[in-house]
């Protein structure tokens, strides 16, 4: 896409009209009723039907699982350097998510009733783990280990021969995934929400997926909670003349080789000098990556370049898009202002040396984050996700008598007159 001026009089429209793109299509929304409608009825035997129809695999329900022997010897086979990684990346990840672990509290309230929260690990979680990314293994089951929650369950695409990546296998070992299922897709969806014969459902599915799996878990949410819908990777950059080309060529770059050809990549750039270096050098770097031809796909389709004035309009631009991972590539002294000012962006990796590949594998936070503007919404994913909360209320007769205005008031009214007089009755009680 050509670079726009966000003094347009059509930039909004074309900025809408661009995120809008990433909407689902009704296929895709008409398949997914179909295949979950497979599973929901059939069972195993519908999900190995649509393995073999959508996947080309074929897997007898007895062999969809993936035993902790599997998993442990898939540490054995990995290379030492691998396996040091992963723990290195599980170990950030724990240590940064348990600063946001909930904690239960008591307190007295202005009438002198005890009240608090008190919070409880769910007990069984699905995670879906797209094919061969080791590193969404290590961000969705270290928080859900981290959490106390005793079940957790992975699922994730094979290959035709009914292998799975040693990487993944050995990253659910030591992440403590407790149980797991070599298919992925629409149907693992299916199975952790409805069960099957061999499969129990889950209470929760958390992780990222293709637009088939992220409409999959639209649907399904209600017979069991979804954590959000991270769909293809996003990436917004803002660059001032203190921005590095090349860094920022690379990390745009980097976010469009997943490979789905449906990511999204913004520029937003102090100016047009800069976005013409950037471009330069996005050109001279796509030349040595291996995925080339998923790369270009994104560049024809899915990028998005912007010149703005002044950091306010790069705010601006921000706010509306909220993506899944922005980067500041500006002088050191506007952080502070733009984190204030942008409020909907999902990971803020701040200065050069923060390159977004850093969230994806081992900062810490986890990378499973808000896409398509539900930013505006939706954080990413937390501790607190993979727990549920009770209030609670302790009244005693002293406390009650002072509350007991305020109820019977609102009883008057709303017309609830037994709700009044639930109050009342017990003052009159001696």
């Amino acid at each position: 896409m050509a670079d726009l001026a966000y003094s347009s009089r059509t930039f909004w429209d074309k900025l809408s009209a661009f995120c809008k793109s990433a909407e689902v299509p009704q296929s895709i929304v008409d398949t997914v009723s179909s295949v979950l409608g497979e599973v929901r009825e059939q069972g195993d035997a519908g999900i190995a039907k649509a393995l073999k129809r959508i996947d080309k695999v074929t897997i007898e329900p007895g062999a969809f699982s993936i035993s902790r022997d599997e998993m442990k010897a898939a540490v054995r086979r990995l290379p030492k350097e691998d396996v040091r990684a992963i723990k290195d990346a599980v170990a950030s990840v724990t240590e940064f998510h348990k600063h946001a672990l909930p904690k239960s509290w008591t307190a007295k309230n202005a009438h002198g009733a005890t009240i608090g929260e008190r919070f409880y690990p769910l007990e069984r979680v699905g995670l879906y783990i797209p094919r061969d990314l080791v590193s969404t293994v290590v961000m969705t089951a270290a928080l859900a280990k981290l959490a106390g929650v005793t079940e957790i369950v992975a699922f994730t695409p094979c290959g035709p021969d009914g292998k799975v990546n040693d990487g993944c296998l050995a990253a659910m070992y030591l992440s403590g995934v407790t149980e797991a299922y070599r298919f992925g897709g629409i149907m693992a969806i299916g199975a952790a929400a409805y069960g099957t014969e061999c499969i129990k459902p889950v209470l929760k599915v958390f992780g990222p997926g293709n637009a088939f799996v992220v409409e999959a878990k639209r649907q399904v949410f209600g017979t069991v909670g979804v954590d959000l819908l991270p769909g293809p990777s996003e990436l917004l950059v803002i660059a001032d003349d203190h921005a590095d080309a090349d860094f920022v060529a690379s990390d745009l770059l980097a976010q469009a080789e997943h490979g789905s050809g449906r990511e999204k990549i913004f520029l937003v750039s102090l100016s047009r000098e800069k976005t013409k270096s950037i471009r330069s050098a996005i050109r001279e770097q796509i030349k040595s990556l291996p995925r080339k031809d998923a790369i270009k796909s994104v560049l024809k389709d899915g990028f998005f370049s912007v010149v703005v004035k002044d950091y306010d309009e790069a705010a601006a631009v921000a706010n509306y898009v909220a993506p899944e991972h922005m980067e500041l590539e500006v002088d050191p002294k506007q952080f502070n202002n733009l984190i204030k000012s942008i409020t909907t962006a999902g990971a803020i990796m701040q200065g050069a040396w923060s390159a977004t590949a850093l969230g994806d594998f081992v900062a810490g936070p986890s990378h499973e984050l808000p896409t398509g503007r539900s930013g505006r919404h939706f954080s990413g994913l937390q501790i607190s996700d993979f727990m549920r909360r009770s209030s609670l209320v302790r009244y005693t007769k002293s406390a009650l008598g002072s509350a007991a205005a305020t109820v019977e008031a609102f009883a008057r009214m709303e017309g609830l007159e037994g709700h009044g007089r639930s109050v009342s009755s017990r003052l009159g009680r001696k």
